[in-house]
């Protein structure tokens, strides 16, 4: 007479060794699958996009914002209405680019981060808006309107990583 003891419980596994069947070995050491790593990879870019996206917008508002306090003169050009070789022209850059280097350090620091991309969002809109009038759609007018895009997404964006908080 053959009697077989019962074989104890095994405890229950979680992640990839789960989803084999009893014999089956694994087939590529410890790696998860593309499969497995795309809800992971989803949900990683959830919850960092919003930072990589406000720290680059900040990257170019400081950009422009500090080369238009450092030579503003070239930047005369772009303000409508004004002539080129005004005061008044100069000071409008210097302002200009004053507000956008405050947007950039609120931005990269997470200082009020949302109404800092609502400002930004309104700025870019009215760089689009004067650049498509006096000059027609160009390089220029799309490259600021994708930036005028991630402005307007930030704002929308209540939960960001590594924001300063009251």
């Amino acid at each position: 007479m053959n009697v077989s003891r019962p074989r104890p419980a095994r405890p229950a596994q979680r992640g990839p060794a789960a989803d084999r069947s009893p014999g089956q070995q694994p087939t590529g050491g410890t790696a998860a699958t593309g499969v497995e790593m795309a809800p992971r990879a989803a949900a990683l870019a959830a919850g960092w996009a919003p930072l990589a996206g406000r720290v680059l917008l900040g990257l170019v508002l400081g950009w422009f914002g500090y080369h238009e306090l450092v030579q503003p003169s070239p930047w005369t050009g772009y303000v409508p209405v004004l002539s080129p070789g005004s005061s008044v022209a100069v000071l409008a850059v210097l302002a200009h680019g004053w507000l956008e280097l405050m947007l950039a350090a609120a931005l990269i620091a997470g200082i009020a981060t949302r109404i800092a991309a609502a400002i930004a969002a309104v700025t870019l809109l009215e760089i689009v808006l004067s650049l498509t009038v006096t000059a027609g759609l160009s390089d220029l007018v799309l490259r600021d309107l994708g930036v005028l895009g991630l402005a307007i997404c930030l704002t929308g964006i209540t939960q960001h990583r590594l924001v300063l908080r009251r």
